[in-house]
């Protein structure tokens, strides 16, 4: 089906009548030779959008918009401006391309209703898929040496970026590859979503919500964020009591790998920004060769100007979560990391890291942590963003700390925990958490499920340390509309096995009704197998960048361990339930 949709659609493209200017009309007087201004916009443009196997498919894709010479002139200008100027303007440079956005809106797909499903997959099918996935990740580990994750750009662009969100991220950003990349990667949008054939090709149709990553380039790498996940499903598996000895063992060696890189070669240091004091966080990329990035495309990141990478709050937590469940022993996990985060926390006064790219400003930022940490040496190559799911594991991981980090005897750490419950409470009491758009790195259905692991591990705190951090019982309140969310919204209309997994993982770690259980399950079910020979499942997006364009990050050992999991803590309810 989708090799006969890819046909028709690349037999669209290819003898479309052109409509106005082309990208290349546009771009190749200004940027395509060597010349005078700044040579990585040039660089960019030659690697990126005019390389030999995407100019075929867009030289006939025209934008009649650009038919106006008035139009034409501006975006010109723009682009001389950006080439050009020393501090260009980048407010102006942005503006005529996200006006052109704005005439081409895009939307998420939308979802047919679920046929109504009640019956519970035999217990069997149920171990046997928990089995399968296992397998796939262990043989997937022993093959590379690591449990792979896998990039893709996808050139359509993300529904939730506007015009004025390019023109934010443009004046936000604080790096001048970044913003290159951002403008013509959004200048490109323009043009594939003008011209439909060849935005089918880029983007064909998925069913369900997260996106399949069909997409013929995917950069395969290693990160400390991705094994820590990976460690947390291979314990979910070991749990399950379903592991043979050799694969207990196995699974053991494996998750003591991932934690271990986690810990030790994706390490840095950095300064506490109240303090000065140095302390040890986890960067997502590990300098090479341990990310694992072949040559090519290690050099082709550099080229586009994405050499530098700052560590992240985000891989940081994870790494520890994974390591304090794992029962590591090392002197990262005894530093009190929340007093880190309070430098890094939005209305403490100074707020010396403000969200510097606020495509998602729709919520309320009071109270959440931002996404990157400044490197020891002043990096924040990028600018800073906030999201809402990141800050559930910023959460989550405090929790599993409690005792270590002595949170209990410290008010200052109990209000920095208290500020980032109240942010959520403020996010789910308006609504705006199920809009994709209030989301950067995420979709809803990632904070539902990882709501539910944020939520486990606030259920295991002592109560005395739950009241002094939740007095007026936000997570009782979160918790009620997120159950709401996943089983009138999210189950009640078409998914996919990725979808079903997350929901899985939502209502049985927020002790949904177990019945509830029945479409998702028989959604993994019904999907298994549907990777062929390699995998169990397909690659579904996990999460992504907005900018600089959209780029999906999953893979098939990304899904595998995302039905694991939920098949696992399924597995557990239902059998707790007496319905398994």
């Amino acid at each position: 089906m989708q090799a006969n949709h890819f046909l028709r659609a690349g037999a669209k493209a290819l003898v479309a009548r052109k409509n106005g200017p082309t990208l290349y009309d546009l771009c190749d007087p200004l940027l395509r030779r060597p010349g005078k201004g700044d040579p990585h916009l040039r660089a960019f443009y030659r690697t990126a959008l005019a390389n030999p196997a995407l100019r075929p498919l867009l030289a006939r894709a025209g934008l009649p918009q650009l038919s106006d010479p008035a139009r034409l002139r501006a975006v010109q200008d723009a682009l001389v401006r950006a080439r050009d100027d020393q501090e260009p303007d980048w407010a102006a440079v942005g503006k005529p391309i996200g006006d052109l956005i704005d005439q081409l809106p895009q939307s998420h797909p939308r979802r047919g209703r679920a046929p109504a499903m009640s019956r519970m997959p035999p217990p069997a099918d149920i171990d046997r898929i928990i089995r399968a996935c296992a397998a796939h990740l262990l043989r997937s580990f022993r093959r590379n040496g690591f449990l792979p994750a896998y990039a893709a750009f996808n050139l359509v662009g993300d529904p939730d970026l506007r015009g004025r969100d390019l023109v934010a991220t443009l004046t936000g950003s604080n790096a001048r590859t970044y913003k290159n990349a951002t403008l013509l990667f959004n200048l490109a949008r323009v043009y594939i979503l003008a011209n439909r054939p060849i935005a089918e090709v880029i983007n064909p149709p998925w069913r369900g919500i997260a996106e399949s990553m069909w997409e013929p380039v995917q950069i395969r790498h290693r990160s400390a964020y991705y094994d820590a996940f990976f460690a947390e499903a291979l314990m979910d598996y070991l749990k399950s009591g379903l592991a043979s000895t050799q694969e207990d063992s196995a699974a053991r060696a494996a998750i003591n790998n991932l934690i271990g890189f986690c810990l030790n070669e994706s390490r840095e240091k950095v300064l506490d920004p109240r303090t000065g004091r140095p302390t040890c966080v986890v960067t997502a990329l590990a300098p090479p060769p341990h990310t694992r990035i072949s040559r090519f495309f290690r050099n082709l990141k550099r080229d586009l100007g994405f050499g530098a990478y700052v560590p992240d709050f985000d891989t940081t937590v994870c790494s520890l979560s994974a390591a304090a469940q794992f029962g590591f022993d090392h002197p990262v996990l005894d530093q009190p990391l929340l007093d880190l985060f309070a430098g890094y926390q939005i209305g403490r006064g100074d707020n010396r890291f403000p969200v510097t790219v606020g495509i998602n400003d729709t919520i309320d930022y009071t109270g959440g942590i931002v996404t990157w940490i400044e490197s020891a040496s002043g990096d924040r190559p990028f600018g800073n963003d906030l999201d809402p799911t990141l800050n559930l594991d910023v959460l989550e991981v405090a929790f599993r700390n409690h005792a270590r980090w002595g949170i209990a005897e410290s008010a200052e750490r109990i209000e920095v925990l208290r500020r980032i419950v109240h942010f959520q409470e403020k996010v789910v009491r308006s609504g705006a958490w199920t809009d994709p758009r209030s989301h950067i790195y995420y979709l809803p259905e990632l904070y539902c499920a990882y709501f539910g692991r944020c939520y486990a591990a606030f259920r295991a705190l002592p109560q005395a340390t739950r009241d002094a951090i939740d007095p007026a019982g936000a997570f009782e309140r979160i918790r009620r509309e997120v159950l709401a969310y996943v089983c009138d919204d999210l189950i009640a209309f078409e998914i996919n096995p990725f979808d079903a997994a997350l929901a899985l993982l939502a209502l049985a770690k927020l002790d949904g009704e177990p019945a509830r259980f029945a479409p998702a399950l028989d959604r993994i079910v019904q999907g298994f197998g549907e990777g062929g020979w390699r995998a169990p499942f397909k690659a579904y997006e996990w999460n992504k960048m907005k900018t600089p364009t959209r780029i999906l990050v999953g893979g098939p050992e990304v899904t595998s361990a995302f039905v694991l999991s939920a098949l696992a803590h399924a597995r557990a309810a239902l059998q707790r339930g007496g319905l398994a």
